[in-house]
């Protein structure tokens, strides 16, 4: 399996150990670029950063609910809900980490829980078995 297919496509299906080797790559890198990032210019080049980022987080998540058989609207509203708070930081709306705005709240607990769920669904339950409308079983032998 190629990065550009795993990082690029929504298509296929992907098993849970490609998915945390994956995203742990992904998201190792993310939170040093976004370290970086804060160090050099603060949280409005840290969210642009970041924004960059969702689309092969999104990509490999939407491979790994295929897996799932799973439907691509609570995948779809997780990643729009970061997008919506890397937004909300870029157009200086968020407020400050010992005050943060209202706005920012009612986007981020929401998001917290749902990211949690996928967490559980996507990370830890074995996709389906044998091949779905998605594609052939990625772990079958």
């Amino acid at each position: 399996m190629s990065w550009i297919y795993l990082l690029d496509s929504f298509h296929g299906r992907i098993g849970r150990k490609t998915f945390w080797i994956a995203m742990g790559i992904v998201g190792v890198t993310n939170f040093l670029a976004c370290y970086a990032a804060q160090q050099v210019e603060g949280d409005k080049l840290n969210a642009v950063i970041d924004l960059l980022f969702n689309y092969p987080e999104f990509a490999i998540a939407v491979k790994r609910g295929n897996d799932r058989d799973w439907p691509l609207w609570p995948i779809a509203l997780f990643f729009g809900g970061g997008v919506l708070l890397d937004l909300i930081s870029v157009l200086d709306l968020a407020g400050t980490d010992a005050a943060p705005s209202p706005l920012a709240m009612i986007i981020a607990l929401p998001f917290t829980v749902l990211g949690l769920g996928l967490l559980v669904e996507l990370g830890f339950r074995k996709g389906t078995s044998g091949p779905n409308q998605y594609g052939p079983d990625p772990v079958a032998p």
